[in-house]
């Protein structure tokens, strides 16, 4: 059987918080170990996944993109949220840093998702932010990096590209904030990647964008046995209505 659907930007980001939830490192990180969900539009959905209960979505972000590269004003009332053995604790940054193992998981967004898979972030902050706290880290000691993303997000050129040519001190002009881009090396969970760890179905992009409730959106095939498209088909149409985040820009 074969569906298609088309998923407005909320709907995709609830739709990949899920697909992070159901990820079985990330239940496993949630039995067992330490999960940190840092700041960001579509962590704020993975955190209530998580939570299994509404959060401040409005604060729970700190760069996004609405007519420029800006800030969200409303940064520093939200911090990143860690569970230890699914409950949520508070932790001084250097402990996390210091106790962080193999078998925990970081999850972190990109804005940017080339045709090789490959995630980038942009970078506002001189120090690099989150990024410049957890990536080396992660990578050293087997730290699983979650990377929710949605497909609105794909670009056609290189990440590596990108990372080479971008930087605050490389850019002359530039509509907000001068960023620079770092790539991101984990598991990227897009919409197909959601719908294909919930249910035993094959999912494909179609188009992208669109015009009034569909800008922004993606359209995706949805391909398998009756039963399981019928109900992934039915999950991504219950999800038309998820609220706009309500973020406040800073400039």
């Amino acid at each position: 059987m074969k569906a298609c659907v088309v998923l407005n930007p909320n709907a995709s980001k609830r739709l990949i918080a899920k697909g992070v939830a159901a990820l079985p490192v990330v239940k496993q990180a949630l039995t067992s170990g330490t999960v940190v969900i840092t700041l960001g539009t579509t962590n704020a959905l993975v955190a209530e996944e998580l939570l299994k209960r509404p959060i401040d979505r409005g604060a729970f972000a700190a760069g996004f993109i609405d007519d420029r590269w800006n800030l969200n004003a409303r940064l520093g009332e939200a911090e990143e949220i860690v569970l230890v053995k699914g409950e949520p604790v508070e932790v001084s940054p250097q402990e996390l840093l210091d106790t962080l193992k193999a078998g925990d998981a970081v999850i972190k967004g990109g804005n940017a998702l080339d045709p090789w898979g490959n995630v980038g972030v942009l970078m506002g902050s001189p120090t690099g932010g989150t990024v410049g706290r957890y990536l080396s880290l992660a990578l050293t000691r087997g730290v699983d990096l979650i990377i929710p993303i949605g497909l609105q997000k794909a670009i056609h050129t290189p990440i590596t590209d990108l990372a080479n040519e971008l930087g605050s001190g490389r850019l002359d002009l530039c509509t907000g904030i001068p960023c620079g881009m770092h790539p991101l090396v984990g598991r990227v969970v897009t919409e197909i990647d959601a719908l294909e760890t919930l249910f035993p179905v094959e999912a494909m992009q179609v188009t992208s964008g669109g015009v009034g409730q569909g800008a922004g959106s993606v359209s995706l095939l949805i391909k398998g046995e009756e039963a399981a498209v019928r109900k992934a088909f039915e999950l991504a149409n219950s999800l038309v209505d998820e609220p706009d985040p309500g973020l406040e820009g800073s400039a």
